[in-house]
């Protein structure tokens, strides 16, 4: 039996492909795969599974791509180096030098006013204006949706301010800085940091449990500055004015001595890094300068009492408002200017703006029969009459076109010219005055030239912001009736500073002096100046002011007197009462009176001036002699105790007021 040998295995060899007559052919590339055929394995499959190797593009042109692409940002970046270094070098220096460096004011120091005695009137203390940053207000940079409203809700009642006016303000993302209040009290400020330190503990333990820590007022800052303060309230707040928000004077001599009051602020610049300081970099400070510290020639006590006593009796008489002036005779010196009503310069949201400004120089008036002093000045200076001059004076004067009459119905009275005075008689003023020039036009043109050398028509020498210099037409100019009435203090207007400074030119023998408010001033670190000498004028002689001092001690003195209400006792006083018909300044035309009182004492030898006036009393009297005459005491008695003058050595002159007819 043949013997059976096994099988050969054939190995297969690498495929080939076929022609179309199925012979074999050439090999076809690898990038060229075959259709698949039933049975034969895939294209780059060897037989049993194996791979074939697979040929890879070249990779240069994928090179070349990434070259150039890194040349062009390299190009880029060397063109933006060449931009910032060289060409726009100094421009972005510039801005880096702004960035790194802060720069804040320091507030000067506002100089201080005080009275005569050196008694604070007006101060600054530390301060500070509430700021925010409302870009921190922001959802994103507050973790809270609403953190304007909430932030808002908090502070107004803290800083008194409209709770819609704080979220607007801090609903302006745009802005880096805005101001919510100045110049609050450290107290306030104290209160808004503790809410912030609440907050900010509140905010990092809900952070640390995961959450938002959300702080609606970590954008809350605040910048020192100072306040100004009054320590006496509504005490002299008409001549000292007020300081407004921007920390400049707004009214009296607050802004009348500003330029010397506020100083010089100061600048601290330095570098930081993320909001802090770097002490290694330098910092450099011009210091600020203090402002200059003012002295009044004001005494706050006697202020005290003239405020009082003219509120008092203006409230009483529910008037309109009242003045009180108080002049140091020999000097000039005003040492009180009281207004009613006032105002408190510390809460001026409360006060009244009619009674922001000092009525006492801005408001203009006819002042009445107190001008009648005026009238018999020129009649004796110019020898026209004396005291004791005969002057019959009957119930009705008819002159021009107006028949004149005096205060009171009087069968005819025989009266002295002191008389006259005395019992304020506008027809024997008239009569009197008659006497001055050969005609009318001549007398009218002589009493013209005194008025205006007491001062009428004129600025008081104060130059006070808003000061009137009052009305007074020249005499040519004067209609039919004025030629009559301006003799007793119609027809003609002035304010009450005028109006005392008139008694004060008497008072001090006829030579009048410009009055003064400010009695000296004290820079930072320099010693105290006095100011100057005011200017001094002589009106008339000093036989003609010593003539109507004992003339005017008649008014009060003698029982026919119109002023008795205004005797003290120890003294001899010189006054005159004046009741004037009152021009109203809304409608222009005569309404109601001004009733007034002024004069000097000691008569003998004159110390102290006193003006006083009250617009349109409505309850009770509305003569001067009898409201404006006890004001008039109650200072006068005050300021000479307060300045201990001694009383009178000599009884009064007692300069007879009428006569008998055919004597």
């Amino acid at each position: 039996m043949p013997s059976k040998e096994p099988p050969r295995r054939r190995v297969p060899g690498p495929a080939r492909s076929r022609n179309a007559a199925g012979g074999p052919g050439r090999p076809r590339p690898a990038t060229r795969p075959e259709a698949r055929r039933p049975g034969r394995p895939a294209a780059g499959k060897r037989p049993g599974g194996t791979s074939r190797p697979i040929r890879l593009g070249s990779p240069r042109p994928r090179l070349r791509l990434i070259s150039l692409c890194l040349t062009l940002v390299m190009l880029a970046f060397v063109v933006r180096l060449l931009q910032v270094q060289a060409v726009d070098a100094a421009t972005y220096a510039a801005k880096a030098e702004k960035n790194r460096y802060l720069e804040y004011t320091v507030a000067a120091e506002r100089g201080e006013i005080t009275d005569r005695s050196g008694i604070s009137l007006a101060t600054s203390v530390d301060a500070h204006d509430i700021t925010a940053d409302p870009k921190l207000f922001t959802p994103e940079d507050s973790k809270a949706p609403d953190a304007p409203q909430q932030a808002a809700a908090l502070l107004a009642p803290i800083l008194g301010k409209d709770e819609a006016e704080l979220a607007k303000k801090l609903s302006t993302p745009k802005s880096r800085y805005t101001v919510l209040a100045r110049r609050q009290t450290p107290q306030v400020w104290k209160q808004i940091k503790d809410l912030k330190s609440v907050f900010a503990e509140k905010a990092a333990a809900d952070s640390a449990k995961g959450g938002p820590g959300a702080n609606v007022l970590a954008g809350v800052l605040q910048e020192p500055t100072t306040k100004r303060v009054y320590p006496n309230g509504d005490l002299a707040a008409g001549i000292l004015g007020f300081v407004n928000a921007e920390g400049k004077g707004g009214g009296g001599l607050e802004a009348q001595l500003n330029q010397q009051l506020q100083g010089e602020d100061g600048k601290i610049r330095y570098a930081q890094a993320g909001g802090r300081p770097v002490p290694t970099a330098g910092s450099t400070e011009i210091p600020a300068v203090a402002g200059t510290d003012v002295e009044l020639t004001i005494d706050r006590d006697i202020q005290w009492a003239a405020q009082r006593a003219i509120a008092d009796q203006v409230e009483k008489s529910e008037a309109d408002r009242g003045y009180v002036v108080v002049q140091n005779t020999r000097t000039g010196e005003v040492l009180a200017m009281a207004n009613a009503p006032g105002y408190d310069p510390n809460d001026l949201a409360q006060s009244n703006s009619a009674a922001l400004g000092n009525a006492a120089l801005q408001d203009v008036y006819e002042p009445g029969s107190t001008s009648k002093v005026m009238s018999m000045a020129a009649v004796l200076e110019e020898g026209a009459a004396t005291p004791g001059t005969h002057v019959t004076v009957p119930n009705r004067l008819h002159r021009g076109d107006r028949l004149f009459r005096d205060d009171i119905d009087h069968p005819t009275w025989y009266l002295t010219l002191n008389g006259v005075l005395a019992k304020s008689s506008n027809i024997g003023t008239i009569l009197a005055t008659g006497q001055l020039g050969k005609t009318q036009a001549e007398a009218n043109k002589v009493l013209h030239s005194y008025l205006r050398k007491f001062g009428i028509g004129s600025t008081t020498g104060l130059d006070y912001p808003g000061e009137s210099p009052g009305i007074i037409a020249e005499p040519q100019d004067w209609s039919t009736s004025q030629q009559y009435t301006i003799p007793f203090g119609q027809g003609l207007s002035l304010n009450a500073m005028q109006a005392a400074s008139v008694y004060q030119t008497i008072a001090n023998g006829g030579v009048r002096i410009e009055p003064t408010l400010v009695r000296g001033t004290k820079e930072a670190g320099d010693s105290y100046t006095a100011s100057e000498a005011p200017k001094r004028t002589r009106v008339v002689s000093e036989k003609t002011a010593r003539t109507l001092a004992k003339m005017l001690e008649s008014v009060v003195d003698d029982e026919e007197g119109t002023g008795t209400k205004a005797h003290i006792q120890g003294y001899r006083v010189a006054g005159k009462t004046g009741t004037a018909n009152r021009v109203d300044p809304v409608r222009g035309v005569y309404k109601g009176y001004t009733a007034s009182f002024a004069g000097f004492a000691p008569a003998d030898d004159p110390q102290i001036t006193v003006y006083c006036a009250i617009q349109n009393p409505t309850k009770g009297s509305y003569f001067g002699g009898q409201i404006c005459g006890p004001i008039y005491k109650k200072v006068m008695e005050f300021a000479l105790k307060t300045l201990q003058t001694p009383p009178s050595g000599s009884d009064p002159a007692r300069l007879p007021v009428s006569f008998k007819p055919g004597e």
